[in-house]
């Protein structure tokens, strides 16, 4: 999860890059005035109160929009995160997020200030209002405006400079520039937290092979679900033993199982750059299971990629593989396969589809050579997560 806050005066373009940020990193918008509008049009309790005070000339007050903006959090908090504009507002509504965050288990990762000259804002503004005929788009309101903008922002800039978490971006740039620069900071603000690669594909469809490569090629730790089951039917424990009776029926192994040893795998790799999951999760269950894990290491799914390939071809790997030295002990039976390609379609496609609203799931072509399909996997990581890409 990655939350932050979009700051600039009135015409620098914060509705522009706020629509660019939420549909590229798939952020919660929120928005003060939207919220308030909304519950007043859905005549919560909140909604009527602040109602009163607005119909009444007054001021809806701090406690009326924090609870608000609580409420819209709790609600919401599946997400990859949030972006507020228009808030904070002042030096007392920055303690009043900070502490907010803390008590819901997360933070804000950074205040993004777009900047932009008094006299250029005014300008803006006043084409603005030619074209969109609203009344208060004239240069005494304007200038009111920008006047009670700067003495509010200046204490609440100071306040994140502090904690150094302000950064800032030329706002008199190209809308194009701007939006370049602001990559930049989330790139720089998600390469602190830890990167979580989730890799989906049929059998067959060489996810396994290449998560494996992924993860070696940029020093991350290679988390399969399948591989540390094997080990422990190594092992011949107990545990081992219950785990080989679901492989040879073809079943799940259950969850009970499988989250432990994630978790402990998660946890004896400590300092560690990030996660490659390969085999988990296979179904919805998991996926929550998953988003937990995450949850409790204030961590993100940082991208999910789920590798095409036609059901012929996979079926065709799948003989090939029965009969090499690659062989699983899944391959060897033509209806241990079947069974596990129905499971896929029934149990993991929904989890995709899951994943695809939440973050947007990365279809990449896997009929072609592992080497071709590596480097276009590779091509998709270092655009969406600049960090990756080598320092030259």
């Amino acid at each position: 999860m990655i939350n932050i806050a979009l700051f600039g005066p009135p015409g620098a373009g914060k509705g522009t890059q706020s629509d660019l940020l939420i549909k590229e990193y798939k952020l919660f918008y929120i928005s003060t005035g939207d919220l308030l509008r909304k519950e007043i049009a859905d005549k919560t309790d909140l909604g009527m109160e602040a109602q009163d005070i607005i119909a009444s000339g007054g001021l809806v007050s701090d406690e009326i929009i924090v609870q608000i903006i609580e409420k819209t959090i709790v609600e919401n908090k599946d997400g990859n995160g949030f972006l507020f504009d228009g808030f904070p507002r002042t030096y007392v509504q920055a303690y009043i997020l900070e502490g907010l965050m803390i008590k819901l288990n997360t933070h804000l990762n950074c205040l993004i200030n777009i900047k932009v000259d008094e006299e250029i804002s005014v300008q803006r503004l006043l084409n603005r209002g030619i074209t969109s005929g609203r009344s208060d788009d004239n240069e005494v309101v304007i200038r009111k405006r920008l006047d009670e903008y700067q003495q509010k922002t200046i204490p609440v800039l100071k306040f994140y400079k502090e904690k150094g978490i302000c950064y800032e971006v030329d706002g008199l740039q190209q809308i194009e520039n701007v939006s370049h620069d602001i990559k930049e900071i989330m790139a720089e603000e998600m390469s602190k937290s830890t990167l979580n690669l989730l890799f989906f594909g049929a059998p067959g469809s060489g996810r396994g092979t290449q998560a494996r490569a992924i993860a070696e090629k940029y020093c991350l730790v290679y988390v399969d679900a399948g591989e540390m089951l094997e080990k422990e039917m190594q092992k011949n424990t107990e545990i081992g033993e219950n785990i080989h009776e679901y492989f040879e029926s073809g079943q799940l192994v259950p969850d009970e199982i499988v989250v432990r040893l994630i978790e402990e795998k998660i946890q004896s790799s400590k300092g560690a750059k990030g996660f490659v999951y390969k085999g988990y999760p296979r179904t919805l269950v998991q996926s929550y299971i998953l988003d937990g894990l995450l949850k409790k290491r204030n961590a993100y799914m940082s991208l999910v990629i789920n590798i095409d390939v036609p059901t012929l071809d996979l079926i065709a790997r799948l003989d090939e593989r029965s009969k090499s030295e690659r062989g699983k002990r899944y391959d060897m039976e033509t209806s241990k396969i079947l069974k596990r390609m129905y499971l896929h379609e029934k149990k993991t496609v929904p989890v995709i589809k899951k994943y695809d609203q939440l973050y947007g799931v990365f279809k990449i072509n896997g009929a072609g050579t592992i080497d071709a399909v590596t480097q276009e996997i590779c091509e998709l990581l270092e655009s969406k997560i600049p960090s990756l890409r080598k320092k030259e």
